[in-house]
């Protein structure tokens, strides 16, 4: 398949937002839990975190614009300016499909999809309790994409909660253990397995001066 500017704007209107989601590749799926002020909870599927630093520690993810399933979400950060991140893990996948359902303002989704929130350490964003990795984090900016409306959101991870048998000596987490799930397109889901690790990169490592064949 090739496709032109024009071609690419001539695709039926869902098969071109498939597309545009998958060409980057298996994302991360993570579930994002918010509050009101009004204390009604609510929780939306989401493939565009992002690492933005370590130090200080951000990240950041991407929302479209004029979507009611994401605009609770964001009224809630700017309102609280507090958040999750929780990852979804196999057993999570059905029912972090359907958070992305248009539900009415007053609805939570915790309820509505059958996730069970959970509150620790005086953090006032719930956490899903069936996710193994969770993560606070207090709003820090936010980014208007001009050309399409779209808002980066970035926060800094102020709590962090992972299984001790999932961190690898090196600081990674072992994603593959906890069977956490990657997104391609609209609602494609994919597992993860770990195929290779590497020494960190270096101009003097010895696979870049081995002698050609």
């Amino acid at each position: 398949m090739y496709l032109n500017k024009d071609g690419i704007q001539q695709l039926e209107k869902f098969k071109r937002i498939n597309l545009m989601n998958s060409i980057t590749g298996i994302s991360p799926a993570n579930l994002i839990g918010t509050i009101s002020n009004d204390s009604i909870e609510n929780l939306a599927i989401f493939s565009s975190i992002v690492h933005v630093g370590s130090n200080p520690p951000l990240m950041g993810f991407m929302l479209r614009p004029a979507k009611v399933n994401t605009r609770d979400t964001y009224e809630n950060i700017i309102e609280t300016n507090k958040f999750t991140i929780n990852h979804v893990n196999l057993d999570m996948i059905e029912r972090s499909h359907y958070t992305s359902v248009k539900f009415d303002r007053n609805e939570s989704e915790f309820q509505k999809c059958k996730f069970t929130a959970e509150y620790l350490n005086d953090f006032q964003a719930p956490y899903v309790k069936d996710s193994y990795v969770k993560i606070g984090l207090n709003l820090e900016d936010t980014q208007l994409i001009r050309s399409n409306g779209c808002r980066l959101i970035i926060g800094r991870v102020e709590r962090l909660y992972v299984p001790d048998s999932a961190i690898h000596k090196n600081g990674n987490i072992q994603l593959d253990l906890l069977n956490s799930i990657g997104v391609g397109g609209l609602n494609t889901y994919y597992s993860l397995d770990k195929i290779a690790e590497y020494p960190y990169a270096r101009v003097n490592d010895p696979f870049l001066n081995q002698s050609k064949i």
